[in-house]
């Protein structure tokens, strides 16, 4: 039998803020253990919250990013349970009345013609969990130790509905999440400081059913290949479970990335079992109109809309579009070094530009695992080195050579050409000695091409290249290349 999976995300965000989301004590990540605390987060007795203004608009402007609909009231809530990392026993949700609900994101996946809808359940607020560490024999003996600087971080969960059908578009969906967020500046996404978490809740069903399967929750993914190994190991393990005459049963489970495999965590919770209540020393939260579309209209342009501007203004193709707004940055820094070339004659300028951008910059930035803000190429210079390759001072192949030394130097692109006297030969009369000697060093390819084989041109092409040390002109080389071999000529 042939099985469809369904899969949901709850994705938890770390807010951007300086401070908790109910007390005053710093976000700052990396310091000392329980050094980021007070009674508040530490859930002292009497101790009481006082709500961030800040956490609360990101998490109005993401809802509205996504489409949501925000409560003009939502409602705070404890959810009740106990564990060592949990001092007041209860975390400060949202429940019942959660900030936001309703809305969608559009995720560009493989094998579809048009963009996956993905719709988002809720969006709500809450204060996040401390952290435990398990050191073989802490304190001498086997034991666990209670970092409480993570307790009341704000957190937004976004939730999405089981519109996922295979591990390829949950990594899609996280990844378009992730570059919304950082289109908004709410979250700094990082996943391996755990500013952006992610749950899975994984279920089959038999190919063309509409029942929703048993679903297993998956935690502990600090990774998008992790989400997607994950998500493919859960979907296997079930099928498995399944044909072989076994049953799902509904659990948490947690993922052990360096075995590949998932284990039990624990039977998996229902709401009641969290004895949701209101929050008794909160006010309901209030998100007024007027207020609500102040924040709508400052909403920047969004990563599909840039997307979408990006294939229409500089005519670029659907995937150089993607590369180019999947990060901001990624996206501000072609349009900074587009704004230097506009007054630039030349065919194709933005889709230069986009290869450069896409295949230079971003190859040396993924191999050495760089932010672009560490690269060494700024906007200005790559404009420079594009505006060099368009007024012929350069050719494609002696650019790569100028852009290496940019990388390793962080020179300017001018400095270098004039200081390695790379300028490109554009003189038809030096061109045309170093093909007449290529053609009589090559007669051979010369006879072979004259004969029907248009292949040889390439090596006399690059014969004529190699005397010139790459300087040459590659379309003048073509040119008087064919102008030669059509003369009947061989040189010398």
């Amino acid at each position: 039998m042939d099985y469809e999976s369904v899969i949901g995300l709850e994705v938890h965000v770390q807010i951007k803020t300086d401070s908790k989301l109910f007390c005053s004590c710093p976000t700052v990540f990396g310091a000392p253990p329980n050094s980021n605390i007070c009674p508040v987060c530490s859930g002292y007795p009497g101790c009481l919250p006082v709500l961030n203004r800040k956490a609360v608009e990101s998490g109005v402007r993401t809802a509205l990013a996504l489409g949501c609909e925000v409560r003009e009231e939502s409602v705070f809530a404890r959810k009740q349970y106990f564990y060592p990392d949990l001092p007041k026993n209860y975390q400060i949700s949202q429940y019942e009345k959660p900030l936001a609900e309703g809305g969608e994101l559009f995720v560009e996946t493989a094998g579809r013609p048009e963009p996956l809808r993905v719709r988002i359940l809720r969006v709500h607020l809450e204060e996040d969990a401390g952290k435990l560490i398990h050191p073989e024999g802490a304190g001498g003996a086997e034991g666990s130790l209670v970092d409480l600087n993570r307790t009341g971080i704000p957190l937004m969960e976004i939730v999405s509905e089981p519109d996922l059908r295979s591990s390829e578009d949950a990594q899609r969906y996280l990844e378009a999440l992730k570059s919304s967020l950082e289109y908004l500046g709410v979250s700094g996404c990082d996943m391996e400081k755990g500013s952006l978490r992610c749950d899975a809740n994984v279920s089959i069903r038999p190919a063309g059913s509409r029942t929703l399967g048993t679903k297993v929750e998956l935690k502990n993914m600090n990774s998008f290949r992790g989400v997607r190994d994950a998500v493919d190991y859960e979907i296997a393990r079930q099928t498995a479970a399944v044909e072989s005459g076994g049953r799902i049963v509904q659990e948490t489970r947690l993922w052990d990335a360096e075995k590949g495999e998932s284990r039990p965590m624990r039977s998996k919770e229902e709401a009641h079992d969290y004895r949701y209540f209101p929050e008794p020393d909160l006010p309901p939260l209030a998100a007024p109109k007027e207020w609500v579309e102040s924040l709508r209209a400052a909403l920047p342009e969004m990563p599909r809309a840039r997307r979408e501007r990006f294939t229409r203004d500089y005519h670029l193709t659907g995937y150089d579009a993607r590369v180019l707004t999947a990060q901001k940055e990624l996206g501000d820094y072609y349009e900074a070094a587009w704004q230097l070339l506009r007054t630039v004659r030349g065919d194709g300028r933005e889709k230069l530009l986009a290869n450069w951008v896409t295949t230079e910059l971003l190859g040396r930035l993924n191999a050495g695992k760089m932010e672009l803000a560490s690269s060494p190429v700024p906007a200005e210079s790559m404009a420079g080195l594009v505006r060099l390759i368009l007024d012929g001072t350069l050719s494609g192949k002696i650019a790569k050579t100028v852009f290496d030394e940019m990388w390793a130097t962080g020179g300017e692109p001018a400095e270098i050409v004039q200081k390695k006297g790379l300028v490109q030969v554009l003189d038809e009369g030096r061109i045309r000695e170093w093909a007449k000697e290529a053609l009589a060093r090559n007669r051979k390819a010369a006879d072979e091409f004259r004969s029907g084989k248009e292949r040889a041109l390439g090596s006399l092409v690059g014969a004529v290249m190699k005397a010139s040390g790459g300087k040459a002109n590659p379309e003048i080389v073509n040119r008087i290349l064919l102008e030669e071999l059509g003369s009947g000529k061989t040189g010398g």
